[in-house]
C-alpha cells in the first residue's frame, strides 16, 4: 500500500478520516492525498480546466479552501509522512473516483455523515457512492478512535465464489502492514442455514491457498446477516470489519432497515470495503 487518498469537506467526519489516514500512513509508510471537491452550479466555468478565473469572491473562496487544507496538513499528519493536497471541481463522486483512478490510490479512506443507525453510514450518500463503485478498497470511518490499533479484523464472507479471493487478496495486503489477527467470519442465519461442520470446511477450502500467520475460524448464528457481523465484531472487540461489495447495489442490501436502533454509535466499527 503505496497511496491513500482522503476526501475532506472539513467537516467532523474529514477529521476522523484524516486521522485515521494518518495513523495507517505512518505504519504503512504511504503517501497520502487530501482531496476537497467543489460542486459548481450549472453554468459556471470549469476552474479545474485551466481557464482564467478572475472573480474577487470565488479567489477569496478558493485560497480559504487552499488554507484550510495546509490547516489540516499540519494538525492532522506527522512531518514525515507525505501529503499532497488537490482541490477539483466536479461532483464529488465522480470526482473522487477520478482522482482515486489518476494517482492509482491504493486506498480510499471517507468519514460517514450518519448520525445514529448504522444504515444511515452509506445509504444515500457520496460515500456509498463511492464504495458501490470505486476500483480501490474503501475505508469507512464514522467516529474518533483515540486508542488506535487494527490488530482484531473481521472478515466477513460467504466463502463461496472464486471471485472473492480476489477480495481476499485485496484485504490481506491491507492487513499485512499491522501484524493483525484475522477473525474470519461466516454468519449463518435460518433462511439460510448450514452446519458448523460443512461452513469450518467451506472457510478452509477457501484459504487452502493463502498464507494466514494469525487468525480464526468463526461460524456465528444469527437472525441475520448484518447483525451476526455487527454482534460477532462486537463480541471480539474487533478493530475493523473488511467485507466485499457489488457494484451494482453497494451495502445497501446488506446494511438495510433489519438493523435496529439498538446499535449504538458507539458499536460501529470502521469498515473497509472492497468491490467484487
Amino acid at each position: 500500500m503505496k497511496k491513500i487518498l482522503v476526501p475532506i469537506d472539513f467537516s467532523e467526519k474529514s477529521e476522523f478520516a484524516s486521522k485515521m489516514a494518518a495513523r495507517i500512513a505512518k505504519e504503512s509508510k504511504s503517501k497520502v492525498y487530501l482531496l476537497h471537491m467543489i460542486e459548481l452550479p450549472t453554468g459556471i466555468m470549469d476552474m479545474g480546466a485551466g481557464t482564467n478565473f478572475s472573480i474577487p469572491e470565488s479567489m477569496l473562496y478558493l485560497r480559504k479552501v487552499k488554507e484550510r487544507m495546509l490547516e489540516f496538513k499540519k494538525l492532522f499528519f506527522h512531518k514525515k509522512t507525505e501529503v499532497q493536497h488537490a482541490i477539483r471541481f466536479q461532483h464529488p463522486h465522480e470526482g473522487i473516483l477520478k482522482y482515486a483512478d489518476k494517482i492509482k490510490a491504493d486506498l480510499i479512506i471517507m468519514g460517514s455523515k450518519g448520525h445514529s443507525d448504522f444504515e444511515e453510514i452509506l445509504i444515500g450518500s457520496n460515500t456509498e457512492k463511492v464504495v458501490r463503485t470505486s476500483k480501490a478498497p474503501v475505508l469507512v470511518v464514522k467516529k474518533d478512535k483515540k486508542k488506535f490499533r487494527l490488530r482484531n479484523l473481521v472478515f466477513a464472507s460467504s466463502f463461496k465464489n472464486e471471485d472473492k479471493k480476489e477480495v481476499f487478496r485485496k484485504f490481506l495486503a491491507f492487513a499485512n502492514h499491522f501484524n493483525s489477527e484475522i477473525h474470519l467470519l461466516k454468519v449463518n442465519t435460518p433462511s439460510r442455514f448450514e452446519s458448523t461442520q460443512e461452513s469450518t470446511q467451506k472457510v478452509k477450502l477457501f484459504i487452502k491457498e493463502f498464507d494466514l500467520p494469525k487468525y480464526s475460524i468463526n461460524i456465528y448464528n444469527d437472525a441475520s446477516i448484518e447483525k451476526g457481523i455487527l454482534n460477532f465484531s462486537k463480541d471480539i472487540n474487533a478493530d475493523l470489519i473488511a467485507l466485499s461489495t457489488h457494484g451494482r447495489s453497494g451495502l445497501s442490501h446488506l446494511f438495510a432497515a433489519s438493523v435496529t436502533k439498538t446499535l449504538s454509535k458507539k458499536a460501529l466499527k470502521p469498515i473497509l470495503t472492497i468491490k467484487v
